[in-house]
């Protein structure tokens, strides 16, 4: 089979010890990404099959039905908004779902939130320009936690959360809330009280229609002049906006966002990165050896089973019986 790889930015996915498991195919990586629909599909048009990083390339009607060649789609990690299950199927494509794993994810949410309160990485460039002792951040320890999305996620946040002495609370639906006051944590009586008096909001929530601009700017206004937003889920969460204008108006007083409405960002001014009060990571949630390894492994395996002729993981399976 003649497959093909797209957006591999760092060039590391031939370094994988699974991509051995491609041995034996024609195999083609790209490590840019576009966004014009000719283009990609000047570059896809001879593929058998698709392995897709994530959600880096957006899978639409109007491309899959450009490609009369492929046969599958193999998706690292789940199948996500990016990938418009119909129309694979109308065009005879199987969709191959991989794994994942919070842990990636959960250990970066963590890892901004300790670097928003201490205000690590401002102290780091004030120290490289000669400057000493600049702020004074804050300790976990004491702090209210505040989880939107109770799931695999969001309940290792609150493990964290309880070992470094700081309180949770949750907001999300109601079977999410009961769960957590199950689990020893407080449930927020409203949005609007979730926001006011956490110290720390993060949302773990998945995109769809509904929950699209679920964060609004009414919301961030709510939040406390010394609080911190973390966002390692999807932009489109929040308001388009929203989150850069409450910050400059001071509510909340910092930000760590790991995700963002359009990428790539080479930008060098793109308007977050502008901000002192705000921490930009290049979306690294899943951006792990480890992870990468199990994300990867599953997808080449689900390929090497489909061209074997015993096709694992299809979410379409109704594509196979023709």
């Amino acid at each position: 089979m003649h497959i093909i790889i797209p957006d591999d930015y760092q060039k590391v996915v031939r370094s994988l010890p699974c991509f051995q498991l491609l041995s034996g195919h024609q195999v083609t990586i790209y490590n840019d990404t576009i966004k014009d629909i000719p283009t990609i599909v000047a570059r896809f048009k001879d593929a058998d099959a698709l392995v897709l990083i994530r959600e880096r390339t957006a899978i639409t009607e109007e491309l899959v039905s450009q490609l009369p060649n492929l046969k599958l789609i193999s998706q690292t990690g789940k199948i996500s908004n990016h990938l418009d299950l119909q129309a694979c199927t109308n065009y005879s494509i199987a969709v191959a779902e991989g794994v994942g794993s919070p842990v990636a994810p959960a250990e970066l949410t963590w890892l901004l939130i300790m670097n928003a309160l201490r205000q690590v990485p401002q102290a780091i460039a004030a120290m490289k320009e000669g400057r000493w002792q600049t702020n004074i951040g804050s300790t976990v320890n004491g702090r209210l936690i505040g989880i939107w999305g109770y799931g695999k996620i969001g309940k290792l946040i609150a493990g964290y959360a309880q070992a470094f002495g700081a309180k949770v609370i949750v907001w999300g639906s109601e079977n999410s809330r009961a769960k957590a006051v199950q689990d020893g944590h407080l449930a927020a009586e409203s949005k609007a009280a979730f926001f006011a008096q956490a110290d720390v909001v993060t949302l773990h929530l998945r995109l769809t229609e509904s929950t699209r601009a679920i964060v609004t700017a009414a919301d961030l206004s709510l939040m406390k002049p010394d609080a911190v937003l973390i966002n390692t889920s999807r932009a489109e969460l929040i308001e388009e906006g929203a989150l850069l204008h409450a910050l400059k108006q001071g509510r909340p007083g910092f930000a760590a966002v790991d995700v963002y409405e359009t990428e790539p960002i080479y930008d060098k001014d793109y308007p977050l990165l502008q901000l002192p009060n705000v921490i930009c990571t290049p979306h690294l949630g899943y951006v792990e050896q480890n992870s990468y390894e199990l994300y990867f492994r599953k997808a080449f395996e689900n390929v090497v089973a489909f061209a074997n002729g015993t096709p694992t993981n299809i979410a379409n399976p109704e594509v196979l019986k023709g």
